[in-house]
């Protein structure tokens, strides 16, 4: 009878034995044959790493269960549509970086519909053609890097909705792609654009400043021949006021070529007296117009800040329940005032929180005590005043000056023509009167002309006439009379009693 000692080396030995009989009946290889490995790669679970082997073409035999696929530092040249014939749908990493990639087919990304993230990085690739990326819609994370790059059509980056960082640098792009920041539609999510150390000379600054902040803090320009400004020099000087990590991180790489000297000088010397003599800059606090709707923006470089508190210039916290406030949090996190008054005047703070990082927001808000359009009325009513005011001195001299002038002339008209008038019309009058026959009136005359000492036109008084004179001259003035072009020498002639 064995000893227990003996019993259990002997199970043991048996055990092996088993093991000796199956790899020797083929398993072992047959298990090889279910991880799918291939030749010369290393595998682990659903890694395939196929790096640095000299491959001058991609391995056809790839487990479907691939989520990782290393191809770098080969010898690949081209990426063809057909490069894997089969479906790989757990496919979200696949690093070509280091190859010889000189040519990308638009269908080579078909069966793999589901890549997150994609390497290539330090290839050949002179040009993006059109739609080349528009199947993965899915990607977040694109390295295109350290290639050749001159060209992009417009639609090579058309349907990717969820990418996030697009890495571009040390290429031989010109041309600021505007398209990719300025339309939002296009790619919503992107946080990082990366186009440093190319040969851009202009940068679209207009568009560039109407950015949100946490897009401008993933913008990297550093590197590149940029042309020396005014407005570059508010762009990146706004920028670093701002803190963002694009400008703060890099600040010695933003460089640019003085218009007429061969040397490249730092953007934020552009305000120096020996360089541009740039205005220095200074942050610009928003301004309104009482009644106004105004909306205070919580710019914060932090994207996706899930809580954003406001605090007013009187202490005031945002969001509260107050329905009779004029201030409301918006569904962005912007505060609306509305309608704007002068008391609201002064510093506002924005608090945006996230789950990786917090940020204080200050914003200036100066009211003018007047509606937008209140300047230019207050100008037309003083105008109106003021023409008012000399149309009525010009209407009062008129009448001061003008009008009793001329009521005087014609008065003193009417005045030195009045005796003349009533002594024509009293001697036609008269003139009936003068009849041979109606003696009475000629008695009268010769009365009156009879009466008393008679004065001459140089102011001598003639001696008295008898009547028989008297009586001639009346009846030669009676002639005259009777004559109306010889009413002037009656007067003339006729003696007048003093």
């Amino acid at each position: 009878m064995l000893a227990p000692g003996h019993r259990l080396a002997l199970r043991c030995g048996r055990v092996w034995l088993l093991l000796l009989l199956l790899l020797g009946c083929g398993l072992a290889p047959e298990a090889g044959s279910l991880l799918n490995c291939p030749p010369r790669c290393l595998c682990a679970s659903n890694i395939i790493s196929c790096s640095k082997l000299g491959l001058g073409i991609i391995p056809t035999q790839l487990p479907r269960f691939t989520a990782i696929l290393d191809l770098s530092h080969n010898n690949l040249t081209r990426l063809r549509a057909d490069w894997t014939p089969a479906r790989l749908p757990h496919l979200h990493s696949l690093l070509l970086s280091h190859n010889a990639l000189g040519f990308i087919s638009t269908e080579a990304f078909c069966h793999v519909p589901h890549l997150r993230y994609l390497d290539l990085s330090s290839n050949s690739l002179k040009a993006l053609e059109e739609f080349l990326f528009s199947q993965l819609q899915e990607l977040e994370v694109l390295l295109l890097y350290n290639n050749q790059i001159a060209q992009m059509d417009r639609s090579a980056f058309d349907d990717m909705a969820r990418l996030q960082k697009l890495y571009l640098s040390q290429n031989q792009i010109s041309r600021f792609p505007v398209e990719l920041v300025k339309d939002r539609a296009k790619l919503p999510d992107l946080a990082l654009l990366d186009l440093s150390a190319n040969k851009i000379k202009g940068l679209p600054v207009t568009a560039l400043k109407g950015l949100p902040a946490w897009m401008k803090n993933g913008l990297y320009l550093h590197s590149n021949p940029l042309n020396c400004d005014c407005g570059l020099y508010e762009l990146f000087a706004h920028w670093h006021a701002r803190q963002l990590s694009s400008v703060v991180d890099f600040r010695e790489e933003l460089v640019c070529s003085l218009p007429q000297a061969k040397r490249s000088v730092s953007v934020f010397t552009l305000n120096r007296h020996d360089s541009l003599n740039c205005s220095e800059f200074k942050e610009h606090m928003l301004e309104a117009y009482l009644g106004d709707t105004v909306t205070i923006d919580c710019d914060t470089k932090v994207r996706g800040a899930t809580t954003r508190e406001w605090v007013t210039p009187t202490n005031g916290r945002f969001p509260e329940e107050s329905a009779n406030s004029t201030m409301t949090v918006l569904g962005n996190g912007s505060l609306q005032i509305r309608p704007i008054r002068v008391e609201d005047m002064g510093t506002y703070t924005c608090y945006a929180v996230s789950q990786a990082f917090n940020e204080t927001l200050y914003v200036d808000v100066m009211v003018h005590n007047f509606t937008q359009h209140g300047p230019h009325d207050t100008l037309n009513t003083a105008y109106t005043t003021l023409v008012g005011c000399i149309l009525s001195v010009i209407l009062v001299l008129i009448y001061l000056y003008l009008t009793p002038c001329r009521c005087c002339c014609r008065s003193n008209e009417k005045l030195a023509a009045l005796p003349e008038d009533s002594i024509n019309s009293s001697m036609l009058s008269t003139t009936p009167n003068h009849n041979p026959e109606a003696g009475g009136r000629k008695g009268s005359l010769s009365q009156l002309a009879a009466s008393g000492p008679m004065q001459g036109q140089n102011g001598k008084v003639k001696p008295h006439s008898t009547p028989e004179q008297a009586a001639r001259r009346a009846q030669k003035a009676h002639r005259k009379v009777s004559d109306p072009d010889s009413v002037s020498s009656v007067f003339s002639d006729t003696p007048i009693v003093v």
